[in-house]
């Protein structure tokens, strides 16, 4: 090739971050080649023992790259066969580069689809910990960014954490459909070796091979998954920081994030900047277009492989690596933020917050819905004018919109209780948040033994594979 084809080619700077996994699908590779009769022991051997040296030389940081060769496979097996001889050069018997790449990806993203798991359960478990030492604040429900009703601080914690937990799901849903090994399928039409595919799958820790071998070299449909999981985490983690920017800000007085996680001016001495808050408010951009740049990448190719795959790692990598890291740093943002219950509590007493309840209360006392949401309507606009709130406003100024109002209203019009009567289930009361603070515990622990298991199985066959 012509220098500046190998240069544009080369994906080396990419996929090196694959090295672990090459070595590792390579000794499954050659082991099950031995096992099938296929090499000869001594040859095998030989392959086994320079890979494991690679291996040590990779985790250290010491493993030398050669940007002359296109690829990190490449790098491996030439290095292998230039210090064990031509026995490395049997290495890639019964394999393709196709296959090969496939089952290094996989095992990449596998992992990372725990570990972005992981770290969005650490988030939601900080979320919890803040509803469960604020289950009775009271704050303003918003709809619009308009106050709508009181709900409790922790309903609202809980919120962005059942959001957080369907994205650890969606992560290890994504984790199970990947789990199927690709060695074996080589080129796209599957090899003339009697190979045990079973075997090299068990050995890298996946349930089963893929089915089918021009579907498993040709497709990226894991990769654009894992893409969109991590995207959505993105979009909701936006969410969240967008809210506790504004709630940090003076005119809501909500939250105050720790100093270790803000930032200064350069020039304004008083002031205290939301920076992480921010900044992962603003790499969700970076993470839906990796997702947009998968779709489009494969959205018009024929089977099977075709080189454009080869731009399927980059984007996913750093979405990937940007999602878990944005999870580690909210987690820690969360669990050290005060809030201040009593800023919340004193603007959710302002602007007729419980007029929806007073609307209630008179269906109760046989008022159609309309009509009481009418009546309520000029009571609110009357509480304005005198500047005052419903709960303020005499028995005789509120009987005067409806005969039927009685002494029990005060029962229900203060805003703690009005927060506090929502108690059906999923609802905001202190007892409905409790069942929801159970039921997210017990989502985040069920999550955190399949990956501890998961973690546990792959970590067993890299050292079997090495021992």
């Amino acid at each position: 090739m012509d220098d500046s084809t190998l240069q544009f080619t080369s994906s080396l700077d990419v996929d090196s971050r694959l090295a672990f996994y090459d070595v590792m699908g390579s000794l499954a590779h050659v082991k099950m080649l031995k096992a099938c009769g296929i090499l000869p022991a001594e040859d095998v051997d030989k392959i086994v023992e320079g890979l494991k040296v690679i291996l040590a030389e990779v985790k250290e940081g010491r493993f030398d790259l050669d940007y002359a060769l296109e690829d990190i496979h490449t790098n491996v097996e030439f290095t292998l066969t230039s210090r064990i001889g031509p026995a490395g050069g049997k290495l890639h018997t019964g394999r393709s580069r196709n296959d090969q790449v496939a089952v290094d990806f996989r095992m990449y993203m596998r992992d990372a689809a725990l570990e972005a798991a992981e770290a969005v359960d650490s988030l939601m478990m900080s979320l919890v910990k803040v509803a469960e030492e604020n289950g009775d604040a009271v704050m303003p429900g918003f709809t619009h960014m308009q106050h709508a009703q009181p709900v409790s601080l922790a309903q609202h914690m809980l919120a962005h954490a059942f959001r957080f937990s369907r994205d650890a799901d969606r992560f290890l849903d994504a984790f199970r459909r990947m789990d199927k090994c690709p060695l074996g399928a080589a080129a796209l039409a599957g090899t003339t070796y009697p190979i045990d595919r079973r075997m090299t799958s068990e050995a890298l820790g996946f349930k089963e091979p893929t089915e089918n071998s021009m579907d498993t070299v040709s497709d990226r449909d894991f990769v654009t998954e894992l893409a969109y999981c991590a995207a959505q985490t993105a979009i909701h983690l936006s969410s969240l920081c967008e809210e506790l920017v504004l709630w940090s800000s003076q005119e809501f007085g909500f939250v105050e994030m720790d100093d270790r996680y803000t930032t200064g001016s350069s020039i304004m001495p008083q002031k205290k900047n939301p920076d992480i808050a921010e900044l992962v408010r603003g790499k969700t951009g970076s993470v839906i277009g990796s997702l947009v740049t998968m779709m489009v990448m494969t959205k018009g190719l024929p089977l099977t492989y075709n080189r454009d795959l080869q731009e399927d790692k980059a984007p996913v990598m750093d979405s990937m690596a940007t999602v878990i890291s944005s999870a580690k740093m909210m987690s820690k943002v969360v669990a050290t933020s005060k809030f201040n219950t009593e800023r919340m509590m004193e603007v959710t007493s302002r602007g007729q917050i419980n007029a929806t309840d007073l609307a209630d209360y008179l269906v109760t006392k046989g008022v159609p819905f309309r009509e009481a949401h009418g009546i309520v309507g000029a009571a609110v606009r009357h509480s304005i004018d005198s500047g005052r709130n419903l709960e303020d406003m005499s028995l005789d100024e509120l009987k005067g919109f409806c005969d039927r109002i009685g002494e029990d209203v005060f029962q229900i019009l203060p805003v703690r209780r009005c927060m506090e009567r929502r108690d059906s289930y999923g609802g905001t009361s202190p007892g409905s948040t409790d069942v929801q603070i159970s039921q997210a515990v017990e989502q985040i622990m069920s999550r955190d033994e399949i990956i501890r298991q998961e973690k546990q199985l792959i970590d067993g066959c890299w050292k079997a594979l090495t021992e």
